[in-house]
This record gives structure tokens, C-alpha cells and sequence, in this order.
């Protein structure tokens, strides 16, 4: 009996009648076909074809042969709420060959760059959410009407009246070995955070999709919207998914980023963040892949307060202003940048890939700021060497165009297909008429 037939055997003793393995599109949304427990096997050998034309940044016509799902049998999932089901992440491959435009190939492609050089590449993603009401029209709105203080941030009450949804959310993270080790009501009404155990980043960025899906699931049975849009209201905090990073020996184990120093960061994590610093500009447009991302990434906007949001592309130590942080504590560096709209694949190799090169060029990110620069000029900016972040999709996009460095990690196919989806994503936006235009220019002039 072969391994995967033994895995399959196993499966069907614990009641498991059918399995899927869910790969993801460019945007980091699964898909996925749903065989039988009879058939696992055969998918394990990569007996499900797709279409790659019917998803987005596949880089296939009508006329190409089909790409098939290769699940990975160490990210098993057996769905907590349906335990007949199997859940298997997957990567795509193309006549046998891992599939250079799959962001999952392009992840386990650095680290395995990262095993040979002797690091493991570590990652925690912190899960922050928006649990809302849509109408009828489409509108969003804050399910419980006690939940609107100014600084709603860490309340008990709050947190308490959300607590079926908290609550089932944490059975199952637990009950699927994540270790969740906090949890509270976050900044906006009716947004929360979930901290968990951080891993490899392959098994952390596997997680992080499964808990988006395992999200909308539990809300939905409540009659709420489970939403990763990263700033679903203007006055009110955006949507997070802070990057915790770091590298360990790939045989010891050990964190190479700890310090005791007053940084908290070793030599080689310092020069870890300079090569996000020197890519980051470009790294956003994968990190905040929206139009509606850049409506967090702002000093203030329509908020009575300041938005906790990075907007400048340099070093904070426990300074949330900046885009690169070493929090209390040290031994990572966290990227602060990414929301919860992201594809953690595509993230994950990027920063991974940008890291590897400060460590290779022997670059720094510089001293680490201490001072709230959200009330800096541009000129006290430009006086101190801090260069912003992009303030829109098509901004970052330029960035990331400008930066061939991007080619050379993710090759020309899935740079040119990611650019071409989110120009037309900004251009789609720009062609739109929306409320606001309307309210301002109908009866103005």
C-alpha cells in the first residue's frame, strides 16, 4: 500500500468521506475540486486538471493544456464544522513541472533558496477582522449598536457581546493545533484580532487562507459578513495583516534574529530588514494588493484620531508610523504594510526573497525612529531621510514595475500577469462614478 493510499485509508476510519486540495489565484482566493475519499489518492498524484484560463493570473488562453492541484499531504485540515471533509493546500503543476505562475510554487521556491543557505524562514500573521451586517443594498453595517465607543480598542462589553463568534472561532483554531494565545475586540466597532502560533511560513501562509475561509463560515452562521476588506469604513481603523519574520537555523532551530541588544535585532536580521526597506515601496503593492487598501495606509483621513496605519517605508522600534518595526521584545521584524486582503504566498516569497537580498549586499534599514512623524511636513521628512510609502494601488504598482529586482524572484510570466490585473483593477476604479463625485459635482457648479 502506497503512502497515499495508506493516508487515504486513515482518512476514511475517521469518517472523512470526501477531500479537496485548494489551491489559490493571484489574489489568494481557493479553489478548489471535491473528490471522493476513494479518489484521494489519485489526486495526491495529480488527477485533477484545471482550466487555468477560468482564474485570474494563471497566465493561460482557452487554447492551453490544463494545470493540475498538487496537494501537499502535511497541510491537512479536516474541517471542524464538516469532518467529513478533508482540506488539503495545494500548488499547481503543469505537465508534471511545479508551475512557475502558481504563488505557492513561488514561496516553496524560496525557501528552499533559504534551506540552502541554512535558515528556516519563520512567520506569524496577525488575524485581524471586520464582523459585519450587509443590507439589502449592499451596505455595511456594525451589527451591535453598543459597539460604537471612540476608543473602542481592547473593550470587555464589546468583546463579550461578540463572544459566540470569538468563541467558536478559537474552539476550532485550537482543535486544528494553532495554539491561539490572544484575542480581543481591535480599534474599529465590530473589528477583532486573533494571535497564534507562528510556524514555518509555507504552514503560516496555508493557515492564514484556511482561516479566512473558516471566518466567513462562522460568521455566516450568524447571519454576519466575515469581511477582509482592509478599510470597510473611512472613520474607522483599516484591517491589518501584520508580517512577524524571522529566520532560524535550519538544523538548531535557533531564532538568528534574537539580540540582547537595545534594538533587539541581530546584525543579520538588521540587514534582513534593510532589503525590505530597500524593496518596500514595490512590496506594497502586493502587501496592500487593493484599491481600498490605501484608504488605511493614511496619517488620519476621516478618523478623529490617528489611524495606527505605516505610512513611511523606514525603521520604528515599537513605533507603529512606520512600515518596519522590531517590537518589544525582538528577535523578528514585523512588516506592517500587509492587510487582510492579501495573498500570503505571494507576500511570504517576496519578503522572504527581499530579506535574503540585505543579507547578500550587506545592507541596513538605519537607525530606528522613536518620534511621531504622523505630524511631520514633507520637508521634516525629506529633512530626516523618510521616504513614504505609496498612496495609491497605481503608485505601488509603478514602484513595483520600476524594481526589476521583482522579475528575478517571481520570473517576467507572473510579474506581467500581476501588473496587468491590478492595472486593470485601477482603471476599472477610475472609470467608476461613485457617491461621493456625485454628492460633490451634481448641483456644485
Amino acid at each position: 500500500m502506497s503512502q497515499f493510499q495508506q493516508l487515504q485509508q486513515s482518512l476514511k476510519e475517521q469518517g472523512v468521506r470526501y477531500a479537496m486540495g485548494a489551491y489559490v489565484d493571484i489574489h489568494g482566493v481557493p479553489k478548489a475540486k471535491c473528490v471522493p475519499i476513494n479518489h484521494l489518492a489519485h489526486m495526491m498524484e495529480g488527477s485533477e486538471l484545471f482550466t487555468g484560463f477560468a482564474l485570474e493570473g494563471l497566465g493561460q488562453g482557452p487554447h492551453d493544456d490544463e494545470i493540475a492541484a498538487l496537494p501537499d499531504p502535511d497541510s491537512l485540515i479536516i474541517l471542524p464544522w464538516k469532518k467529513e471533509v478533508a482540506w488539503f493546500a495545494a500548488g499547481n503543476t503543469f505537465k508534471g513541472e511545479p508551475y512557475p505562475l502558481s504563488t505557492r510554487v513561488a514561496l516553496q521556491k524560496q525557501m528552499q533558496r533559504a534551506k540552502s543557505l541554512g535558515f528556516t524562514f519563520n512567520l506569524g500573521i496577525e488575524a485581524e477582522i471586520y464582523v459585519l451586517k450587509q443590507d439589502e443594498s449592499g451596505n455595511l453595517h456594525v451589527p451591535n449598536a453598543d459597539d460604537n465607543q471612540p476608543k473602542a480598542c481592547y473593550d470587555v462589553k464589546r468583546m463579550l457581546d461578540g463572544f459566540e463568534f470569538l468563541d467558536t472561532m478559537v474552539t476550532y483554531m485550537d482543535e486544528l493545533g494553532w495554539d491561539v494565545y490572544s484575542f480581543d475586540h481591535e480599534d474599529g466597532h465590530g473589528q477583532y484580532e486573533f494571535d497564534f502560533a507562528y510556524c514555518d511560513a509555507l504552514t503560516s501562509s496555508d493557515r492564514y487562507i484556511f482561516w479566512r475561509l473558516m471566518a466567513k463560515h462562522v460568521a455566516a452562521q450568524e447571519g454576519l459578513l466575515a469581511t477582509f476588506m482592509p478599510k470597510p469604513f473611512a472613520d474607522k481603523a483599516g484591517t491589518g495583516a501584520h508580517f512577524n519574520m524571522s529566520l532560524a537555523d535550519a538544523q538548531s532551530g535557533e531564532n538568528l534574529f534574537k539580540s540582547g541588544d537595545e534594538v533587539g535585532i541581530s546584525g543579520l536580521g538588521a540587514c534582513f530588514t534593510g532589503g525590505l526597506k530597500a524593496h518596500g515601496r514595490g512590496l506594497m503593492a502586493v502587501a496592500a494588493p487593493t484599491i481600498n487598501s490605501y484608504k488605511r495606509l493614511v496619517r488620519k483621513g476621516q478618523m478623529g484620531y490617528y489611524s495606527w496605519a505605516p505610512v513611511f517605508n523606514a525603521l520604528g522600534h515599537n513605533n507603529r508610523a512606520f512600515n518596519l518595526r522590531v517590537p518589544m521584545g525582538g528577535g523578528r521584524v514585523e512588516f506592517r504594510g500587509a492587510d487582510s486582503s492579501c495573498n500570503p504566498y505571494l507576500v511570504s516569497a517576496l519578503m522572504l526573497a527581499a530579506g535574503l537580498d540585505g543579507i547578500e549586499r550587506g545592507l541596513d534599514a538605519g537607525k530606528a525612529h522613536h518620534e511621531n512623524v504622523y505630524e511631520h511636513s514633507k520637508a521634516e521628512l525629506n529633512e530626516i531621510g523618510i521616504e513614504e510609502l505609496p498612496k495609491t494601488l497605481d503608485e505601488a504598482i509603478d514602484a513595483f514595475e520600476s524594481d526589476e529586482w521583482f522579475k528575478t524572484v517571481l520570473g517576467e510570466e507572473l510579474c506581467a500577469e500581476f501588473i496587468d490585473i491590478k492595472r486593470a483593477e485601477c482603471e476599472a476604479y477610475h472609470n467608476t462614478i461613485s457617491d461621493w463625485e456625485v454628492r460633490r459635482y451634481a448641483r456644485f457648479f
